[in-house]
């Protein structure tokens, strides 16, 4: 008999013993039983057999998980705080029964795939210098102005690589990128390139994993979880919009997809480039990077800032007409979905809340609904106070349905489209909006953070940025970065054809416009200004308690508290409830860490892990 250690996958248990009258190999993908339910595990490692009475493997299931899959769950459960099981359940496992048979060797293939010989790519000198830089190291940033071409020296370092008998990896920040990178790697690469991500259909992820099995799959494009697809003979990682907070996984495990890539090309020798025009200063700061200038656009953008809260002005409609006029085209930024974030009553005050969540409903005009963004209650839209029954009710703040109807009205010729996660709600609504943008059959994009996510448009010569200060006063030690980042990109979509003008509402204009055209010099001030209190000088670690109960949440915080304030090697930045108090009809309280090292803060945590405790090392979001 023989015994074994295993993962229950998707499980917050620690491992489990089972006993084989077989002989099993690490990493092997099991049925196991557990309270006469039927799990999936993973084979560890083999143990002694224990005192107590153990439960027999079941069927072994045809797949396996490699070392270098289990080393990086490993790490991610020690890391991030979360199981063995839980972590390797991000993973896709290979094909096939015994890890230490290797996949078919490709090498013959792969070294007859490149680019389109018509399609070849022709680097200008910045460019090739850059190429060399990223092909000197192991983990690189590539920090170039929006335009300055990152995308072609991607293709080209993936050819070099190809032609070397392996395969690459593209990581994009979000779904809504896929269409337009898709369609300019295939142009290059034909059908070496596969997409993976969670739109797809079962039918689609099962084609496009076989392709990955088979080796005929070259390079693979997708959002995080594309990281923990089965690819032998990795080569090249690249991580485009390194900067996006989409990496981060806002579930447990919380994850950042960006650093697992450098801790997994790190581990294994696997080159990692990491892109950006407005690059994170953690990355700034801890990898060698290549400053591309410039790009193959010569138009100019001017920026005009109206002091003003976040509303339509008669300026604004002005610049939106004047630009119609000229057939051009315009982009609006929004940070709100939705009509209205809040919705009040004038009457008696009331305030119209999730009852799940302590936060305000959001109202969705379309639908004659009221939504909440953090747990999905939607509610009728009511007609009267629900408090004092009183018809007095008004919504604040501008969302981007309301938005549209505004600007409709002030031509009946003006085509106007709503771009948010309202409308587009699938892969093929984004692909066609973006065409018919592109086809000039919309005149005007009114949306939210969708609009900066790196999609090319041709023709835009007006953006409008409305509540950029909102993102500015967030009690959050990265809101100068958040908000400048933000301006920047959404900027750089418009004037790549011709000039543009660029309106921002805010009252901070002497913040903006000294670093809208030197990112680098902000990272310089930030890095000085954050020195010796926060990232990426120090660490951080973000511990969340959340019951139904909320005594009982309450009292764990308080208990940890005590107890990290005997400890030596980590700081309580703060502690109490979370500033959004109730989500999902539980109530939460939350400790922010602080320390030198993350082994200081993981060996504090360990110390004090509690079932009621969520743990968020490098938090990226304090609500």
């Amino acid at each position: 008999m023989y015994f074994y250690r295993i993962a229950l996958l998707g499980s917050p248990l620690e491992l489990l013993t089972y006993h084989s009258k077989n002989v099993l190999t690490v990493g092997s993908e099991i049925d196991v039983t557990l309270s006469s339910r039927t799990l999936q595990g993973v084979v560890i490692n083999e143990c002694e057999k224990p005192e107590f009475i153990t439960q027999p493997v079941g069927e072994t299931r045809g797949f396996f998980y490699s070392d270098t899959q289990i080393q990086s769950a490993q790490f991610m459960a020690e890391y991030y705080g979360c199981s063995l099981g839980e972590a390797l359940n991000l993973f896709v496992p290979f094909r096939g029964m015994d890890p230490r048979v290797k996949p078919e060797d490709n090498k013959t293939r792969h070294s007859r795939v490149g680019g389109n010989p018509a399609l070849n790519i022709t680097l200008s000198d910045p460019q090739s210098q850059a190429l060399d830089f990223i092909r000197s190291h192991s983990v690189s940033l590539l920090f170039g102005d929006t335009g300055a071409g990152k995308s072609e020296i991607y293709m080209s370092r993936m050819d070099e690589v190809l032609s070397g008998g392996k395969r690459c990896l593209l990581l994009l920040p979000e779904i809504s990128l896929t269409p337009q990178m898709e369609s300019r790697f295939c142009a290059h690469f034909g059908e070496a390139v596969v997409l993976w991500h969670s739109k797809m259909t079962p039918k689609q992820k099962k084609v496009t994993l076989e392709k990955i099995y088979d080796g005929s799959a070259h390079i693979i494009v997708g959002p995080r979880s594309a990281l923990f697809l089965p690819i032998a003979d990795l080569g090249l990682i690249v991580v485009d919009e390194e900067h996006d907070e989409s990496y981060k996984s806002s579930s447990r495990p919380r994850y950042n997809a960006r650093d697992m890539a450098v801790y997994i090309g790190n581990l294994f020798k696997i080159p990692v480039v990491l892109g950006s025009a407005t690059p994170s200063l953690g990355s700034y700061a801890k990898y060698p990077f290549f400053r591309l200038r410039g790009g193959y656009y010569e138009s100019k953008r001017t920026f005009v800032f109206e002091p003003s809260l976040e509303a339509l002005t008669p300026s604004i409609d002005a610049k939106v007409m004047e630009n119609f006029a000229v057939g051009h085209q315009g982009i609006v930024f929004i940070p709100t979905r939705a009509n209205f974030k809040y919705t009040v009553c004038d009457a008696c005050g009331y305030h119209v809340e999730c009852p799940f969540c302590s936060v305000g409903m959001s109202q969705h005009k379309n639908s004659r609904a009221l939504k909440c963004h953090y747990c999905n209650y939607t509610e009728v839209l009511p007609k009267v106070c629900p408090k004092c029954q009183s018809g007095a009710l008004r919504t604040t703040r501008l969302g981007t349905a309301e938005a549209v109807e505004h600007f409709s009205k002030l031509s009946e010729n003006l085509r106007v489209q709503q771009f948010d996660r309202d409308i587009i709600t699938t892969q093929n609504k984004l692909i066609k909006v973006l065409e018919a943008f592109n086809k000039r059959e919309i005149d005007l994009l009114v949306g939210t953070q969708m609009l900066s996510k790196g999609h090319d448009y041709h023709d835009i010569t007006l953006a409008v940025v409305m509540g950029i200060d909102n993102l500015l006063s967030q009690s959050d030690y990265r809101a100068r970065e958040k908000a400048l980042s933000l301006l920047v990109q959404i900027a750089g979509r418009s004037g790549r054809k011709q000039d543009a003008t660029v309106i921002v509402q805010s009252f901070n204009e002497s913040f903006f416009r000294g670093y809208l055209d030197d990112y680098e010099n902000f990272l310089i001030d930030e890095m000085r200004i954050r020195s010796g209190r926060y990232p990426p000088t120090k660490k951080l670690a973000r511990l969340l308690y959340a019951h139904k109960n909320g005594i009982k949440a309450k009292e764990a915080m308080q208990m940890a508290v005590r107890e990290i304030e005997q400890m030596q090697m980590v700081q309580i930045v703060g502690f109490g409830a979370s500033p959004i108090e109730k989500i999902a009809d539980k109530y939460r309280f939350q400790i922010l860490l602080r320390s030198d090292k993350s082994t200081d803060l993981i060996r504090a945590i360990k110390h004090i892990k509690s079932p009621l405790c969520e743990i968020d090392m490098d938090p990226i979001e304090f609500t």
